[in-house]
């Protein structure tokens, strides 16, 4: 990632990746579609409901992969090698107590949960029981995602790839045989993904277990190192947070979209499962640049950052529009795979309608966020994230939407965002990488200590040295 042409490696890096991701989604879509059509409208309704649900629960501890993920990344610009061992340990510890408190945290709010997003009384009791059996499996989501942003800091997306295909096919597999053959419907697609997420998180572990290097996972060297802890926090939280509040401005929009009945939750349920794809060549390319940005940052190569953050957001941009417009024109057929009945494809029709034709914007601000958060600031762009995608959603669904009361009017909120937040993001992004770059050029050799700090904590922007290093962030020679 430190030298040679910027364009093919982040491609080569981005693409495994939006793979692994699209088919995780749809793999989980396979819930959606075999209860949609070998079970019922409310089966697939319960199991559509649970999404923003989930998504706000776990946002937190995901979040904290990426600060993770950063924290190797720049230790690997920095050269540091004897320490990467000790931050993967950390990692890995952290993401499986994160997955146990999200398993029992899930058994004790999984019914209030969906009635604060005002499930419909007529699938609350089959949400609630695939709510409880997919939080049985979140230390496996856990393992595997922080796992994941491990291999991810060295530059490797194909083997998470790997790991979720063998998992996924299981999946699908599962979900046919308990629910066609077997008729357990909302029980047997849960308890497919559960299974299929254990596979991925085992393979993941393999991966990690016979590793070479410093990226070795070793059971008895699992132990928490306090200042890469701390680190990953700083980092981390900030994106977990942000991710949080994000699901929580969505569960308000659900929460909108229930009052329209169960045939609207189902419509939504089965067009978001396109747009969760679309979004995923953004994370993609927002996981690109969060790792090349951190790594040439780390080394002092402001160039490179600059470069990477052009091609991360063109490439981004161009492939989120291919996308969306491609689902738009074969919206018919695509959505006809979860639904046959004309109510829910009417709903559905007219999300895709109201979303795809302008997710591309969500660009300007999430390739601009990844880029901060590459340099070490995680909270300047959450703050800005959360008042453009959150504050603005809830106050557009609790004063604007009731006097339209509209299904259209509800889901426009969605590029009103996008636009609010993009004027926010980008512009932040290049003053505060003016300065930073302007700050490192004047240092010995263009090169930082570390990760800058957060406004305020030092007068150069900067944290001071480790003790034992030199003004350019170099060990002294014993």
């Amino acid at each position: 990632m430190l030298s040679g042409p910027l364009l093919s490696k982040i491609i080569l890096f981005a693409l495994p990746l939006a793979a692994t991701s699209i088919l995780q989604q749809l793999f989980n879509a396979v819930d959606t579609a075999v209860v949609g059509r070998f079970a019922s409208s409310q089966a697939m309704a319960a199991v559509g409901s649970n999404t923003s649900i989930i998504n706000l629960i776990i946002a937190l501890f995901v979040g904290l992969s990426v600060g993770g993920n950063v924290v190797i990344a720049s230790l690997i610009g920095r050269q540091k090698q004897d320490e990467i061992a000790d931050a993967v340990h950390t990692a890995v510890v952290v993401a499986l107590a994160s997955g146990f408190i999200l398993l029992a945290a899930g058994q004790l709010i999984a019914v209030p949960l969906l009635r604060m997003v005002k499930t419909p009384e007529d699938v609350i009791g089959l949400a609630s029981l695939y709510l409880r059996i997919y939080f049985l499996g979140m230390p496996f989501i856990m393992f595997y995602n922080f796992g994941s942003a491990i291999l991810r800091s060295k530059g490797d997306s194909s083997r998470p790839l790997y790991a979720l295909i063998t998992g996924g096919i299981v999946n699908v597999i599962l979900n046919l045989i308990l629910v066609i053959v077997f008729h357990l419907h909302v029980i047997g697609v849960a308890a497919a993904t559960v299974t299929s997420n254990a596979i991925s998180a085992g393979v993941i572990f393999r991966i990690l277990h016979h590793e070479t290097d410093f990226f070795r996972v070793e059971i008895r060297k699992l132990r928490v190192n306090r200042k890469h802890l701390v680190r990953m926090m700083r980092i981390g939280l900030p994106a977990g947070l942000q991710g949080i509040v994000f699901s929580l401005s969505n569960t308000v929009i659900q929460s909108g979209i229930n009052d329209f009945g169960s045939m609207a939750s189902a419509g939504s349920a089965a067009a978001l499962n396109y747009e969760i794809v679309a979004y995923y060549f953004v994370a993609a390319f927002n996981q690109a640049a969060v790792t090349f940005t951190s790594q040439n940052f780390s080394a002092g190569k402001y160039g490179r950052c600059k470069s990477v953050f052009r091609i991360t957001l063109v490439s981004s941009v161009i492939a989120t529009a291919v996308f969306d417009y491609t689902v738009l024109f074969f919206r018919g057929p695509l959505l006809a795979v979860f639904t046959s009945d004309p109510e829910v494809y009417a709903f559905a029709a007219m999300r895709l309608f109201c979303v795809l034709a302008f997710q591309c914007m969500v660009n300007s601000y999430e390739i601009s966020g990844s880029a901060m958060r590459g340099m070490g600031y995680s909270l300047t762009p959450t703050i800005l994230m959360i008042f453009g995608t959150c504050v603005f959603r809830i106050l557009w669904v609790l004063k604007f939407f009731p006097r339209f009361h509209t299904f259209r009017i509800l889901l426009m909120v969605y590029p009103a965002s996008w636009i609010l937040t993009g004027l926010l993001v980008l512009p932040t992004y290049l003053v505060l990488r003016r300065k930073l770059f302007r700050q490192g050029d004047r240092m010995i050799g263009g090169a930082r200590a570390f990760l800058p700090s957060e406004p305020g904590e030092t007068d150069a922007g900067k944290k001071s040295n480790e003790p034992g290093e030199t003004d350019t962030g170099q060990k002294k020679i014993e």
